[in-house]
């Protein structure tokens, strides 16, 4: 029983394997990436966007950038969790694209204070420092900062109920956390970061969507051991590994001199991405 399961296991692999190389090709301009440079993306962009201080269950304060999409009515949030650097410029850039494709975003700094003097991912002195920082950051805090994040942007006038979170890099470890976590949330988006314990998947209520780049062996390899375990609980998990793209495609494919093949696997993620939002 457990062969073939694992053979039906490999047959998906396969299939997805094969699907991400055959997806329709996103048309010109479907994943917009950055002007020039992430700051001046932000400084060109039309939409409002601002920052705010959130209080957490525990009287923490985390502050958070949102930006808000030009629409006539309420809109979908999304939570995005940074990478492993902190709230960057990209990270910021990135949320106005979901802005832009007709989203509130909201992307909370969780550095927020653990910085020199009390400060966030700005008060580092490089990514190096950030990184370290990151990876210090207990789970607890790390949920309770979404939980206000997510509270935040479903309380907005200008948002339905309907929240999802999406994660890059250790963000995306971060967000697969999340679904155990959050019973409430329309989806988990996980790009290119670690799975959660296989035994905290029973608590998974939405669906878990995976976005990897197919040289990307330290993160990808697991994946059909994922598939596996998210299956035997009779949880949704759907993956989707892009041939021949790297680790962090969603950031490198918008650089002017970007392997295609990272630019290729960021237009398709960016429109599968969008494509399942618009499903909620």
């Amino acid at each position: 029983m457990r062969s073939m399961m694992s053979t039906c296991v490999w047959f998906l692999m396969g299939l997805l394997f094969v699907l991400s190389g055959c997806e329709r090709d996103a048309p010109e301009g479907a994943s917009p990436g950055a002007t020039g440079t992430d700051g001046d993306r932000l400084e060109q962009s039309p939409r409002h966007h601002e920052w705010v201080d959130l209080t957490t269950a525990t009287g923490r304060t985390v502050r958070a950038y949102v930006t808000y999409p030009e629409v006539s009515e309420a809109a979908t949030a999304v939570v995005i969790i940074h990478e492993n650097r902190g709230l960057t410029p990209w990270v910021r850039s990135l949320s106005d694209q979901a802005a832009e494709a007709g989203y509130v975003a909201i992307a909370p700094d969780l550095l927020s204070g653990s910085g020199p003097a009390g400060g966030g991912t700005e008060s580092f002195a490089s990514g190096d420092a950030a990184r370290k920082a990151i990876y210090d950051l207990s789970s607890d805090q790390v949920l309770s900062d979404l939980d206000a994040a997510a509270d935040y942007v479903r309380g907005l006038a200008s948002t339905t109920d309907q929240v999802s979170v999406t994660g890059f890099c250790w963000g995306g470890g971060q967000a697969f956390d999340y679904a155990c976590h959050r019973a409430d949330i329309e989806a988990a988006f996980v790009f290119y970061g670690r799975a959660t314990d296989a035994g905290r998947m029973a608590d998974i209520q939405a669906p878990v969507y995976g976005f990897y780049g197919g040289n990307d062996h330290r993160i990808t390899a697991s994946v059909p051991e994922v598939i596996e375990a998210m299956q035997a609980r009779g949880k949704t998990y759907l993956p989707v590994v892009y041939d021949g793209a790297g680790h962090g495609f969603m950031r490198s494919g918008e650089a002017d001199d970007a392997d295609p093949a990272d630019v290729e696997a960021r237009n398709k993620a960016w429109t599968r991405w969008t494509t399942l939002h618009a499903e909620f």
